[in-house]
């Protein structure tokens, strides 16, 4: 196998473990909890060097993108919170965007894209 092929099932298997040793198996476990087997703690230790870059570079992507995530979710609950200040007659973010200026507006929607880019999005709700 040349040096710079990946093997896609490796990495996956590498996303998903949590690598602390588990005294009850001797192996890792997935990030749910779940114990690798040993054919996939075998098949983790064969990772090659360009795998494991692999994976600390799509690892820091991820954390990266979560952080912005949160940013984002943070930022656009600040601006709406502001919008439901000034109107507490609203209960919904339909009731305040047309109160919401043009910048806002498209702030609204930047971090909604990347707050939510599924476009669902929930937010803290208090009565």
């Amino acid at each position: 196998m040349p040096e710079t092929e990946l093997r896609i099932e490796i990495i996956a298997l590498l996303l998903d473990a949590d690598f602390k040793l588990r005294p009850d198996t001797n192996t890792w476990s997935h990030s749910d909890g779940r114990p690798f087997t040993r054919a996939e703690q075998a098949t983790a230790f064969q990772a090659t060097r360009a795998e494991l870059e692999a994976v600390a570079a799509l690892s820091a992507r991820n954390a990266a993108a979560a952080l912005e995530q949160d940013t984002a979710v943070e930022a656009l609950i600040e601006l709406l919170y502001s919008y439901f200040a000034r109107h507490p007659e609203a209960r919904m973010v339909m009731d305040v965007l047309p109160h919401m200026t043009e910048e806002d507006r498209t702030e609204y929607e930047r971090l909604c894209a990347i707050a939510a880019p599924d476009g669902g999005i929930y937010l803290p709700y208090e009565d």
